[in-house]
């Protein structure tokens, strides 16, 4: 048989050579592309890039999200989403295999941050955060307001308009934030923060204006929820305009469809309220006038029973006057308590200020130190003459005082014992006398009667 000659061409390629010539004909030819799919085999290893496979009915292709790209991603990537990602075309030279590396994808039919909102809020909500039941009363007259929104914003004005407006001697904290970007979620949060730790706030107004839903954004970020939900003071959320919801209006105890209305929620008007207590002090008064009226009717109904019968009521009749001039006055008393009780609460509202009650405290400071050590000398003069009286009793009734009298102890030798009568001794003993200086022995030389 004739023998065939192939002939061989003028460059052998390698593996390696063939297959990054494939790479780079792909990414000249594939280097902006829009692939939609679905996602399967997701792994996301320590380093933080994210590998799974995009597929269809009948085909896949690899695809890689480097780390840079995920964390900037803002909705978890589950099995079997439905995806539209862009990126570039490849070849992973070790195994030879074109895959796609991804640079933007969004869930199909539902924009990224939709769906990173809803799997968020599904998560908080199952923590329990926005329960209705942790949900706490705004106070009814706070004495300072907290606002933690941005000073150039509109929002603000709005809010300091209106708490001037209907309540003008309440006290207003401004926390300075950004309201939009990336870093100002962590800078709401740390207000947010710092305002319930202070003490300073009885309640809190956290928001901005209206805007879209990445201009809101930082407002649904878990780190300024957490921080609403964990505040020791109420919360009120006015984010946007009514129609605009976010994530710091479920987990606040009040939401404001604005900010102007979050500060007509924690403020009163100041003048309706002592309107109103004006009102009551008025009504107050004519309910006891009325009360006296008809006691007066009753008493002098009383009185004409008691007249009528054929005994002698005068000093029934003058107990009973006595009685009603007493039952008068006490209503007066109590009349006039109730008046200054009301002019009270109206300076207590017109202004809160401690400084009067600390400067007459302080005066009192001085009085009550020189109270103080006048009673402590009173009493240590008393300790000191209680102390040499007793003193004077225990020296007179001293034995050494009695011996320094002349008087003198005997005993007998070498007992020791007292000798209290003289039968107690015999001629010839011996006995010890105790002197006020010195001691003497002695012998017995005769008894002597008494």
């Amino acid at each position: 048989m004739p023998r065939t000659v192939v002939d061989r061409p003028q460059r052998i390629l390698t593996v390696s050579a063939l297959t990054a010539l494939v790479r780079e004909r792909l990414e000249e030819s594939f280097s902006d592309l829009w692939v939609e799919g679905e996602a399967s085999n997701l792994r996301t290893p320590s380093s933080g890039h994210i590998y799974f496979t995009l597929k269809d009915a009948t085909s896949q292709i690899r695809a890689v999200l480097f780390r840079t790209g995920a964390q900037r991603l803002r909705f978890a990537l589950k099995e079997g989403l439905q995806l539209v990602v862009r990126g570039r075309l490849t070849v992973y030279e070790p195994r030879g295999e074109y895959q796609i590396v991804l640079e933007y994808l969004e869930p199909k039919g539902l924009g990224a941050l939709q769906l990173a909102l809803e799997q968020l809020k599904e998560r908080l909500a199952r923590e329990g955060l926005f329960d209705p039941s942790r949900k706490r009363p705004l106070p009814f007259l706070p004495r300072r307001v907290g606002v933690v929104t941005s000073l150039a914003g509109a929002a603000l004005r709005d809010i300091l308009a209106v708490l001037r407006r209907r309540c003008p001697t309440m006290g207003v904290v401004v926390a300075p934030v950004p309201v939009q970007g990336d870093e100002a979620a962590a800078q709401i949060a740390a207000a947010i923060r710092a305002l319930s730790s202070s003490k300073l706030v009885d309640v809190m107004i956290v928001g901005r204006g209206g805007g879209s839903l990445e201009d809101l954004w930082c407002f649904n970020e878990e780190a300024v929820v957490r921080a609403i939900a964990a505040s020791a003071v109420p919360v009120v959320s006015a984010v946007g305009h009514e129609i605009d919801f976010t994530l710091a209006d479920f987990a606040a105890d009040y939401r404001a469809p604005t900010p102007s209305a979050a500060a007509e929620a924690v403020a009163p008007v100041l003048d309706d309220l002592i309107e109103t207590l004006r009102d009551r002090a008025a009504r107050l008064k004519l309910a006891v006038r009325a009360r006296l009226r008809g006691d007066r009717q009753e008493c002098a109904a009383a009185l004409r029973v008691l007249y009528a019968r054929p005994l002698p009521v005068e000093q029934a009749a003058q107990r009973l006057d006595d009685l009603t001039g007493r039952l008068g006055g006490s209503v007066t008393d109590t009349l006039s308590a109730w008046q200054r009780r009301a002019d009270a609460c109206r300076h207590a509202l017109e202004a809160c200020s401690p400084r009067i009650r600390v400067g007459s405290a302080l005066t009192l400071v001085p009085q009550l130190v020189k109270r103080i050590e006048q009673g402590m000398r009173a009493a240590l003069a008393l300790k000191h003459q209680a102390t040499r009286s007793i003193a004077s009793a225990l020296d007179g009734l001293s034995p050494l005082a009695i011996l320094g009298r002349g008087y003198s102890i005997v005993q007998t030798v070498p007992d020791g014992t007292v000798v209290k009568r003289a039968r107690d001794v015999s001629a010839g003993d011996q006995v010890s006398a105790k002197l006020a200086d010195g001691r003497l022995l002695c012998d017995v030389r005769k008894i002597l009667p008494s």
